[in-house]
């Protein structure tokens, strides 16, 4: 944390954020590791005086087009993140939780410069901001470009929580109407769907703690309970209990969820007995 007020503005830093404070040390070192880079990160980071600020200018140069410019669709990420703190606020969280959970994630700074699945949360949460505030033209443009750009499909309608790890990104979809809520990991491929019968309120509700594995599809209004986790290439059509292991096509009971939460382990294994083929389905 910053303690001189002054020292903090010659620097470009908020007082009393310690994450953008990080972050900034940690680019500072990426500048002097490689000169190369040095330009993109004082224009990234190091140039910029807070998060939000930074935040605006990194979405805005992935995601601006002939049809919206950088410095257009940053007047617009600007107001969503002056008007709505919660957004900056969420966005330190999803840091931090794609630094404590990914492996191969070895610095805050990284996950804000170079993470798709990062940039794509962050981007839905300012078009969800839009949504909720009477812009859905705008809001359904912004879900459009990030699709295109980051081949990540949110509807900016569905409520995500905070603290969110989105690893790898490519082909994640996420309907209308559904709930993920905080301290969630998804992997790529994951697919919160409906089941292509249904109107209104038809797509799943994913509750805190809960790890989705890779290409996991899960379909319709049912509710995956807390700190549970599906195994990778499963597909859920029935409700799953808390912290219960379930995997399979369709999805089947396969264990138990001990501990902490499997979203924070990033565990994926699945019970020896059930890929051998021993496991009881009764049980």
């Amino acid at each position: 944390m910053v303690s001189d007020p002054k020292k903090a503005q010659k620097s470009g830093l908020s007082v009393c954020d310690p994450t953008w404070e990080r972050m900034h040390n940690e680019a500072t070192d990426m500048a002097k590791a490689s000169p190369i880079l040095a330009s993109f990160l004082h224009t990234t980071i190091l140039n910029r005086k807070r998060f939000e600020d930074a935040l605006s200018y990194q979405l805005a140069q992935k995601l601006g087009s002939d049809a919206l410019t950088p410095l257009n669709l940053r007047e617009v990420f600007d107001q969503a993140l002056e008007s709505s703190p919660e957004i900056g606020e969420a966005a330190r969280a999803d840091i931090i939780a794609v630094y404590e959970r990914d492996p191969a994630c070895t610095s805050y700074a990284e996950p804000f410069l170079y993470f798709k699945g990062y940039h794509a949360l962050q981007a839905y949460r300012i078009a969800h901001w839009l949504w909720n505030s009477d812009e859905k033209p705008m809001a359904l443009f912004l879900q459009n470009r990030i699709s295109e750009v980051f081949a990540v499909d949110i509807h900016p309608a569905a409520k995500i929580g905070r603290g969110i790890l989105i690893d790898h990104a490519t082909g994640i979809v996420i309907g209308e109407t559904a709930v993920v809520e905080d301290d969630v990991s998804m992997l790529h491929e994951v697919n919160l769907g409906g089941t292509g019968k249904e109107t209104g309120d038809r797509h799943p509700k994913i509750r805190r703690g809960v790890l989705l594995g890779v290409g996991a599809k899960i379909l319709g209004n049912i509710e995956v309970g807390e700190g549970a986790k599906v195994g990778a290439g499963s597909v859920v059509l029935k409700d799953v209990r808390p912290h219960t292991t379930v995997a399979g096509v369709p999805a089947k009971v396969v264990g138990t969820v001990e501990g902490e939460a499997p979203s924070h382990t990033m565990d994926q294994s699945l019970p020896t007995e059930w890929i051998d083929g021993d496991f009881d389905f009764s049980i």
